[in-house]
């Protein structure tokens, strides 16, 4: 009987220790709303930053953005400058390794920037590498890829060579372009190299799982130089693009985080919990492409007038609810290096001045009332702000016009694809988020050498002339001027229509600690935790 009595004290004693240690024992996840399938996992082919957001996880390159969106040092610990600021050396963490335990060592990113430049690989991004001496002529196809201004002075030391001074090189190397890709797995995978179990990064987490259209798992990569400082033992990326669905997902509390929810949910959710709403002002336009190449929008009066008469107040107030704010230039303001933007000349108008000017284009281009018919079709991605905000457009035309508009959209990744495959168009959403904090990052999408980007195939000797110039401007001010000029054509010859000062929306539950609101959209896992 007494034997009988201590086994049983002795099992309620350990059941007791086990109950106490399950909070330690658990694993810490989290569930990270994506609004997006990627396209793809291959840091020479994303574009987005629902791809970004992902990747950035799985590798870590020189630099990344803190949890407030600024720069400081990641695989590399430190780096000079030489004087005249054209030559990088960057000393690599002696620490850094592979999730599969070799060295980082400055090879992999050599092997990885070529990879981006080779003319073989049609990297879209190709051109955010540019700076570096003989990438745009190698990525021409003028120039061997092992011209790239980039040298290996040992393991852990990398020598970067730039064309021409590049103030915001180091803003740049954060870009997912800018990633390293572990040679061995890539030559023994090939494409496959992207794929869970095959593969091998450097970030703070590695990839376990993927089931398309569903969810993206990822988990702690012990190998990790900052490893120990790593909270997060998974987290799952889901790519949520029903957005209502994904509010009732994270109210329910199956999702910690949601990216992107629509406009018309602020004021509900605000009044449920003001401190999970989170509306950042963005270094973000909002905008209209006109494919230039197809009649009548390769008329700059035709693209005047319909950009003119956009009212984009409504769009802010009543589509929007006072999210997103009026904009008028391609570049957003708040670039502390570049001022106040350049804005198109009917900013100062009236809403009802611009419309009586529109109408008078239009008709003077022979479309309209008494002219030619006016046929639009406003393509976009999957979204309900974007669909309100075509719809209103739409509409809006129609009024002016007269013309006959519809709407077609595709989901986010077709959607991008075809544009950046050169898909021809009448007039189509588009967003643009600052890869950098620099006005060049926005206007260099107009520049027509950028087939990716530049979705209406603008194309402007006299811009591009600009731009070049911009590049060999050593003197801020002085370059700064010249970015202004070369904006105010863009906004003179309107190849796209600026709607709105975009803002990045973010449901973010209690439970998360280390959050940090930035206008660069920067947030990456390893900075994050959750507080049971």
């Amino acid at each position: 009987m007494t034997l009988m009595k201590l086994n049983l004290r002795a099992a309620l004693l350990l059941g007791s220790l086990m109950l106490g240690a399950s909070p330690a024992l658990a694993e810490m996840v989290l569930h990270r709303g994506n609004s997006g399938e990627p396209q793809t996992l291959d840091q020479s082919q994303t574009s987005i930053d629902i791809e970004a957001f992902i990747v950035k996880d799985l590798y870590e390159g020189l630099t990344v953005y803190d949890a407030n969106g600024k720069i400081v040092p990641g695989a590399a610990e430190s780096w000079t400058v030489s004087d005249d600021g054209t030559v990088y050396t960057f000393k690599i963490r002696d620490n850094a390794k592979w999730s599969d335990g070799s060295p980082v060592v400055a090879e992999d990113f050599i092997f990885s920037m070529r990879r981006v430049e080779d003319p073989k690989t049609a990297a879209g991004y190709a051109n955010i590498l540019y700076p570096i001496k003989n990438a745009e002529a190698i990525n021409k196809g003028t120039v061997p890829v092992d011209q790239l201004g980039m040298k290996a002075i040992n393991d852990k030391t990398l020598e970067i060579t730039l064309e021409r001074p590049t103030p915001f090189f180091i803003e740049l190397l954060s870009h997912q372009t800018a990633l390293p890709i572990n040679k061995a797995s890539f030559e023994k995978n090939g494409a496959d190299f992207v794929k869970p179990g095959k593969l091998v990064g450097n970030g703070a987490f590695k990839l376990t799982e993927h089931v398309p259209n569903d969810h993206l798992t990822v988990v702690k990569n012990e190998n990790y130089w900052d490893a120990a400082n790593v909270k997060l033992d998974k987290v799952i990326f889901y790519p949520q693009e029903d957005q209502a669905a994904a509010v009732r997902r994270y109210e329910a509390g199956e999702l910690d985080l949601v990216y992107n929810f629509s406009t018309d949910q602020i004021d509900r959710l605000r009044k449920a919990n003001p401190k999970q709403v989170h509306v950042t002002p963005a270094f973000a336009t909002y905008y209209y492409p006109f494919d230039t190449r197809t009649e009548p929008f390769n008329d700059v009066r035709v693209r005047r007038a319909l950009s003119m008469s956009v009212d984009r107040d409504f769009l802010s107030h009543d589509i929007f609810n006072d999210s997103k704010m009026p904009i008028y230039s391609l570049v957003p303001p708040g670039l502390e290096n570049y001022g106040e933007p350049s804005k198109a000349d009917f900013a100062s108008m009236s809403q009802l001045d611009r419309e009586d000017k529109a109408v008078e284009l239009m008709k003077e281009a022979g479309y309209g009332e008494g002219g030619k018919p006016l046929n639009i079709e406003i393509r976009y991605n999957t979204n309900p702000n974007h669909q309100k905000a075509a719809t209103a457009v739409a509409d809006m035309w129609k009024k002016t016009f007269g013309a006959n508009v519809t709407l077609m959209n595709l989901d986010i990744s077709a959607h991008y694809a075809y544009l950046q495959e050169g898909g021809k168009f009448n007039v189509a959403r588009a967003g643009w988020t600052a890869d950098y904090a620099d006005a060049e990052n926005f206007l260099n999408l107009n520049v027509s050498s950028n087939k990716t980007f530049n979705y209406g195939h603008y194309e402007n000797p006299e811009f591009d002339a600009l731009m070049k110039k911009s590049y060999e401007e050593r003197d801020p001010a002085a370059r700064s001027k010249i970015l202004h000029e070369a904006e105010a054509l863009i906004m003179r010859d309107q190849p796209i229509a600026p709607l709105v000062n975009d803002a990045n929306f973010w449901l973010v539950a209690d439970k998360v600690q280390g959050w940090g609101d930035n206008g660069n959209n920067e947030h990456l896992s390893k900075y994050l935790s959750i507080k049971e």
